[in-house]
């Protein structure tokens, strides 16, 4: 896909940053013509505004656009290109009168990208016509390019109904993928998981008409740093036993987003060749009230040998996890992140825009959040509270899945997850949405590809800047 982005050529259209005073200034000395159609657009330099200046002929001579009020967001520039790239009429336009720095003009670039992006596959309407834009020296298109496609790549996964996209269809990406970049792919399936040590991953899958999938890819020279890349794989979740109301089910085809985004994240690491040696897991499987269902009060065993009891079968995703993470600790890797859309408590906290991270790592929450505000993708930590473990008690088993109280439930269920992990201290665990309940510049409502350009930036800096 070419996003709408090209390199650098002489004849594009110019797009002109003013504020208010060099708008005042412009119009002042410009003809009759100009200041008409400046005055036509509404514009005075404000941020956001864009006005079309015509030459005699008709055709776009270039583009004013407001820089007057910056909004107080870190992706300011990537919404203003988002912006441009969805109302601006075809044709070619170049940013270097913006001289921008180069964070902002990859930011910029990417919101131009990002604007192109529809989930057409459903659609019989022809696609639109869309502007280009011309990308600086300084900017690699290989780069955003990159990105580009595998942020396209995790919202087309959450987008893609579950009629369509089971735990097989989930592998069937994978393999792909694996295809692509001559990566090695095994899957587990069905019963074969209780064989071969997955008990928890085929508990919560086993009510489903679709067996449950243990999908794993390995890629890279051995000798690199081992990044393992962890991602909760339910392709559709009803709650189970302990089943949704209609409203609470009905985007719950979002509920693969933590798969989707490893799976992105994977696709960019291999498409950069980063110095790494990946490993990724993705326990796939429908959460179904059927005939096998798991049941609230059963005991389960995991992977790690601890007993489950389970107290809530819409707490699902924590339970496919604990035996991902098990296997990935096994191998005592540079470096593991999981992903997942895992509670709702995370969303009460801090809403869709903010994804939750967790990490007994000090250091890699500084890294974390420093390549976050370098690239304007915003996240938040919050606390492996320790003191909350004791929700998790149980009175039979060595835990619960879910705890029996509302209090702090991202907390919990990273507590959870952290038992199975635990002394292993280079962890990330992501609690995140996936999803644009409302439509911003460039971010249509549905899937959307949470936190990947943080991690991106946080995983180039650290195995190839280091």
């Amino acid at each position: 896909m070419a996003y709408g982005l090209i390199a650098h050529q002489h004849t594009a259209i110019a797009l002109m940053p003013l504020d208010k005073a060099a708008t005042e200034h412009k119009v002042a000395e410009s003809s009759p013509s100009v200041t008409r159609q400046c005055t036509h657009a509404s514009f005075n330099g404000s941020w956001g505004q864009h006005a079309l200046i015509h030459d005699q002929e008709g055709q776009i001579q270039e583009v004013w656009v407001g820089q007057e009020g910056q909004p107080d967001d870190p992706r300011a520039w990537l919404f203003l290109f988002a912006e441009l790239s969805a109302k601006l009429p075809a044709g070619t336009y170049a940013m270097d009168a913006f001289s921008l720095d180069p964070e902002c003009s990859f930011q910029a670039a990417i919101g131009w990208g990002l604007a192109h992006y529809d989930f057409n596959r459903y659609k019989s309407a022809e696609s639109i016509v869309r502007p280009d834009l011309c990308l600086p020296d300084s900017i690699s298109l290989t780069a955003v390019t990159a990105q580009l496609d595998s942020i396209f790549l995790a919202r087309d996964l959450v987008n893609e109904p579950a009629s369509s996209l089971g735990p097989s269809e989930m592998a069937d990406v994978a393999q792909l993928l694996a295809n692509e970049y001559q990566a090695k792919l095994s899957t587990i399936r069905g019963t074969d998981l209780l064989k071969e040590g997955y008990p928890a991953v085929h508990a919560v899958g086993r009510g489903s008409i679709r067996e449950p999938v243990l999908i794993d890819m390995v890629w890279g020279d051995p000798q690199h740093p081992k990044l393992t890349l962890v991602g909760k794989g339910v392709v559709f979740d009803t709650g189970g036993l302990n089943m949704k109301g209609a409203s609470g089910m009905r985007n719950m085809k979002k509920d693969k987003g933590g798969a989707a985004l490893v799976l992105a994240l994977a696709k960019w690491i291999m498409a950069s060749n980063l110095p790494v040696r990946l490993r990724v897991l993705v326990p796939a499987v429908e959460n179904s009230p059927g005939n096998g269902a798991y049941r609230p009060g059963d005991v389960i065993e995991t992977r790690k040998g601890l007993h489950v009891e389970i107290h809530n079968t819409d707490a699902e995703g924590r339970v496919i996890l604990c035996d991902a993470l098990c296997e990935a600790v096994s191998e005592n890797p540079d470096l593991i992140i999981d992903m997942a859309t895992l509670t709702g408590a995370a969303r009460v906290a801090l809403g869709p825009d903010l994804p939750v991270f967790y990490t007994p790592n000090k250091s890699l929450a500084t890294a974390l959040n420093q390549a976050a505000d370098k690239v304007a993708d915003p996240i938040w930590q919050l606390p492996l509270w320790s003191r909350y473990r004791s929700y998790l008690d149980s009175h039979i088993a060595d835990m619960l899945n879910s705890s029996t109280t509302s209090f702090g439930g991202s907390i919990t269920a990273a507590l959870y997850l952290h038992e199975f992990v635990k002394p292993f201290e280079n962890w990330i665990h992501f609690d995140i949405y996936a999803w644009n309940p409302n439509a911003a510049p460039g971010a249509p409502v549905g899937g959307e590809a949470s936190a990947f350009r943080a991690l991106a930036a946080f995983l180039q800096d650290r195995f190839t800047n280091s």
